[in-house]
């Protein structure tokens, strides 16, 4: 029989919730820890004839499910009065303002006050709510009588709507589940794709976290998503993850569930697109008064999402945006409420990994689920997840703020300067010749971060009737979340961060809290579930990423060769010319411009360029035009910040059987990774340089760190970073059977022997060429290919 639970406070709050989404309601959860103090503080005053936190359970039991409803009531009281169930919430809002209590809180009291009767066959109790101002720490009461027969009546409403959820779970599993007994894999294995998914289901089945590096276009998503689900059809895992770093990845994703459910799969799944992306209105505000979905969201919620789930598979974007229209609903956190019942999530990591913004709903302390994780492109997770496990605040932030907000709140202003003497302290140690400064304890300035961050929380509350704070509102929030943010990832810290002070320029100094080596904070994610696949075409040196990303012994990987024929693919390392920083200008760009001239005079068609910087990007395109070479193709230079359409209009640019191309762009930007560009539309690229990262600060203190640590920092800062993007710009060449194309390694340290143990094993084939020999070889390559 299935077994479902719910907290006593998820079931109230779930049936219950009505109103506005809106930021201020005085109980955000900056004030759980405050809060967690007052409850200890209030139930430690109390006499012998109260016993706090008591446990209790309730189980409802249908012919399909037995549903257990468990919680923790604050305060039982028991004296010559009766029994008193005491509920107490810590707020911020000003208590003469409530005049009763808040429903939400009075039903999860109520729920209490009926177990306990049941349990202890009482015909008559209490119920209290107890208000603690955070602040001041003010009480207010809130008390009530209730009959046994009373607290049935209204408890077995409750449960009986909250059924209806769970029914539909229970059938829609077993439906589910049923045709996964007979799915078959919905394509004629490719070479290396059936070893991915016998793998891939053994790691399910055994709860283990699995590497896999696999060549690009064996059909990776379909080799993980398929296993994945026959490891749930068997009782191995109840909701799956699909997470990736970029859009089109997820689309992807979106299209490998249809295409399982032509097959006859009943698979219901979400995709989870980024609040500013599926907003409707053209500028972003959550504010009941300037948005119609806002208003009144809790309101309609749930019939919005029944709606949807009872008449939807494949929920995308597009689908959550036609029901929030329909509903007038919010349609982020209707996508967000709807994945509580699909059976699979499409999303980016950072609703798993971020603590900002992670779904609290699965991944909460505590929290535990029967989940299965596939991380896409997992390369990409190393550097994300070491900026999402970091934060940082700007001295010149607090000296605004304390301006801004001393005519109105002194005791604000007095912390604020506070705060302000400390980072100045830092700022008078910081090494002016390295321009930063690594810290070791900055404990004092937390504290009092601490104290500012309780004050601020009552002041915006009370700041509403300010008129002259309105036109600084987001501003004052947007430091707020910043100081939030910073107090929650210190407490995080342990041996994988460094602290460090930076002033970055004249009027700017920084105190951040850099997450150097993340896999401690990914850990407590990943246990949260039962398997995690971590895959990638480019996740080489296999040790690195197992080390960053999880590090645990028992963690294994597999190594997919490419099944692609080697001679389809000519790999050429130029060896006479450098890109190194001390080595660039006018003689290296012209030997540069004359490879990729040869290049694409090799043979007619739509070629890619990719340059470590814009900077030289736009002085190679200058050589190049400057001794009348590329004069055969059309030259597209990647420029910055392109919008969407302006990528699409990009890449359309290269189609077959038009006239030639070749695409100058970023090595590690948006033409580098996760593009399709197969058959002629791409048949050759040159990659100038390794790919090494910029000397900055923040990368030599992780040299430095790393050094300490294995002695291996030059490499976990800059080689193997550098060397991924140059594997996944080598990557968009050759992405089927059929493609033939050339890769051009330009820089003479792709031969050094560092470099080369980074190569994939399907390199060791590579040739090195000059500029005098370089025609000659890629001659050699296209006759060869020509006489197949």
């Amino acid at each position: 029989m299935y077994q479902a639970k719910i907290a006593v406070r998820g079931l109230v709050e779930f049936i219950f919730r009505s109103g506005d989404i809106s930021g201020g309601d005085g109980f955000s959860k900056e004030a759980m820890q405050e809060g967690a103090r007052i409850h200890k503080k209030i139930q430690g005053r109390m006499g012998s004839n109260y016993v706090s936190e008591v446990p209790l359970k309730y189980d409802v039991i249908k012919p399909d499910f037995v549903l257990t409803i468990e919680g923790r009531a604050d305060g039982i009281i028991t004296d010559e009065n009766g029994v008193t169930i005491d509920e107490i919430k810590g707020v911020y809002k000003k208590l003469d303002t409530l005049e009763q209590p808040i429903y939400v809180h009075k039903a999860q009291a109520m729920c209490y006050a009926y177990m306990h009767s049941l349990n202890e066959e009482l015909s008559e109790i209490d119920v209290q709510l107890t208000y603690c101002n955070l602040d001041t720490e003010e009480i207010k009461y809130f008390k009530e009588h209730f009959t046994f027969e009373q607290l049935k009546s209204w408890f077995h409403e409750l449960v009986d709507a909250y059924c209806v959820w769970t029914q539909f779970e229970v059938d829609n599993r077993r439906l589910r589940n049923d045709t996964i007994e007979n799915l078959e894999f919905p394509f004629v294995y490719r070479a290396g794709q059936r070893d991915m998914v016998a793998s891939v289901y053994l790691a399910m089945k055994r709860k283990q976290t699995m590497y896999v590096q696999a060549p690009t276009g064996i059909g990776k998503t379909m080799a993980t998503v398929f296993p994945s689900i026959k490891a749930m059809g068997e009782g191995y895992g109840e909701k799956l993850f699909y997470l990736t770093a970029k859009t089109i990845a997820r689309g992807v994703a979106v299209d490998a569930f249809e295409t399982l459910r032509k097959q006859g799969l009943h698979f219901r799944s979400v995709l989870i697109t980024a609040k500013e992306k599926i907003c409707p209105l053209d500028v972003m505000e959550c504010d009941p008064e300037k948005c119609p979905y806002a208003k009144g969201h809790f309101d309609r919620i749930n019939d919005a999402v029944f709606d949807c789930i009872t008449h939807e598979q494949n929920i995308t974007r597009e689908v959550l945006l036609a029901y929030a229209n329909k509903h007038m609903v919010c349609p982020f956190e209707m996508g967000l409420d709807v994945s509580l019942f699909v059976d699979g999530i499409i999303c980016d990591y950072n609703y798993v990994f971020d603590p900002r913004v992670k779904l609290r709903r699965y991944f909460a302390e505590g929290a535990k689920g029967e989940f299965l994780f596939l991380v896409d492109e997992a390369h990409n997770l190393v550097e994300r997840a070491s900026a999402m496990y970091s934060a940082a605040i700007y001295k010149e932030d607090f000296l605004l703020m304390r301006r801004l907000l001393m005519p109105y709140h002194a005791k604000l202003g007095k912390l604020l300067g506070a705060c302000n003497k400390e980072l100045l302290a830092y700022k008078k140690i910081c090494d002016s010749e390295k321009g930063y400064v690594v810290m070791t304890d900055i404990s004092d300035l937390y504290l009092k971060l601490l104290r500012l961050l309780a004050h601020m929380e009552s002041f915006m509350e009370e700041s509403k009737e300010i008129k002259a704070l309105q036109p600084h509102k987001e501003e004052i929030l947007e430091f707020y979340f910043k100081i939030s943010q910073f107090v929650n990832i210190y407490e995080l810290i342990d041996e994988s961060y460094e602290i460090y002070a930076e002033q970055i320029n004249d009027t700017s100094f920084m105190l951040k809290l850099y997450c150097v080596h993340p896999a401690n904070n990914l850990s407590q994610c990943i246990e949260k579930g039962n398997a995690t696949i971590f895959f990638s075409a480019t996740m080489l040196p296999i040790t690195y990423y197992k080390e960053l990303l999880h590090n645990q012994e028992e963690d294994y990987a597999i190594y997919i060769p490419s099944p692609f024929p080697r001679e389809n693919r000519g790999l050429f390392a130029g060896i006479d010319v450098s890109s190194r920083y001390k080595a660039r200008g006018p003689v290296q760009y012209e030997k540069m411009a004359r490879y990729l001239d040869i290049m694409v005079q090799s043979k007619r068609g739509n070629y890619m360029a990719f340059f470590p910087s814009y900077k030289m990007l736009q002085d190679v395109y200058e050589a190049a035009m400057r001794l009348g070479l590329l004069s055969d193709v059309e030259v597209l230079c990647q420029t910055s910040h392109l919008t969407e359409e302006e990528r699409e209009a990009f890449l359309s640019r290269f189609r077959e059987n038009q006239e030639p191309v070749i695409g100058f762009c970023i090595l590690g930007g948006i033409f580098s990774e996760g593009i399709d560009l197969a058959g002629e539309r791409l048949i050759g690229a040159a990659i100038i340089g390794t790919g090494l990262p910029m000397v900055c600060n923040e990368r030599e203190i992780q040299q430095h760190f790393f050094e300490e640590r294995d002695g291996e920092g030059f490499l976990y800062a800059y080689l193997y970073p550098g060397m991924n993007k140059v594997q996944q710009a080598a990557g968009r060449v050759v992405r089927t059977m059929e493609d033939k194309g050339i890769i051009l390694l330009l820089d003479d340290r792709f031969v050094t022997q560092q470099v080369v143990d980074t190569f994939p094993a399907e390199w060791a084939d590579y040739k090195i060429v000059r500029l005098d020999t370089v025609r000659h070889e890629l001659a050699q390559f296209w006759n060869r290919i020509s006489d197949q």
